[in-house]
């Protein structure tokens, strides 16, 4: 894939990109395909979204592979993700971790096969001290979960109410250590959270795009960077050009 310039500010290049990588099963559909065969397609292009995320100067990127409600789709399905899942870190850990990429699991990994568990946390052991990139891959991964947890968790600790604060909050989700996503692509056209980043999401600027997952390409990826740096982020308050207005 060809190198491709932006045209953005350093500081206006977001700093962590979070994507729903929506659509697999349609792309599969429309072309006479099983479910299954867009997943793995997906998962071609997420080797190529990699690449294209290092090379734009992104330096968190989380990718949402598998909800906590994708159980309940059909067992051969689900037995399918679980293969990909497994085939990828086989096959591809070891380039990822020579092209200095840290990979991270958020989520929760007891319902994963024994095996795999191990497989997912020897990547994640491997490849720690990887800074080039950050790669959040949640897996069994549901936003309301990962909130139910997080409060779980400061309880048991001990920590009084009057303690419980948004930073100290942030510090027990699974991405603890992590800005939160500056943007959050959803491909397919969907208009839903999909209980995605509940909490991380709350300022994040969002890019939707009708395309299915593996046809996001590198030129649609470089179109969603470049549209969020044009995005006046106000966090809730008004712009500086705004208030002169009114005040004139």
């Amino acid at each position: 894939m060809p190198e491709m310039s932006l045209n953005i500010p350093a500081d206006k290049l977001p700093q962590h990109v979070a994507i729903i990588m929506d659509g697999n099963g349609r792309w599969a559909l429309s072309r006479g395909l099983p479910r299954l065969a867009g997943h793995k397609a997906g998962t071609e292009n997420l080797r190529r979204v990699i690449r294209a995320t290092v090379e734009f100067g992104v330096k968190y990127l989380t990718i949402y592979a598998f909800s906590t409600e994708n159980w309940g789709r059909p067992p051969e399905e689900v037995k399918g993700l679980m293969y990909i899942l497994e085939d990828v870190i086989d096959r591809e850990l070891a380039e990822l971790h020579q092209e200095g990429v840290q990979l991270r699991h958020i989520g929760r990994l007891e319902r994963l096969a024994p095996a795999l568990q191990e497989k997912v946390l020897d990547a994640v052991e491997l490849t720690k001290d990887n800074d080039r990139l950050i790669l959040n891959v949640a897996f069994n991964y549901g936003g309301r979960a990962e909130i139910v947890d997080a409060i779980q968790n400061i309880m048991k600790d001990g920590i009084a109410p009057g303690d419980v604060t948004d930073a100290l909050v942030s510090r027990y989700l699974y991405t603890a250590g992590v800005p939160d996503p500056d943007l959050i692509i959803r491909t397919s056209g969907e208009l839903r959270v999909s209980n995605f980043l509940i909490w991380q999401a709350a300022y994040s600027e969002w890019y939707v795009t009708p395309t299915y997952w593996p046809d996001f390409d590198k030129e649609e990826y470089r179109r969603a960077l470049e549209t969020f740096a044009q995005r006046d982020r106000r966090y809730g308050k008004v712009s500086s050009n705004e208030y002169e207005a009114s005040n004139a």
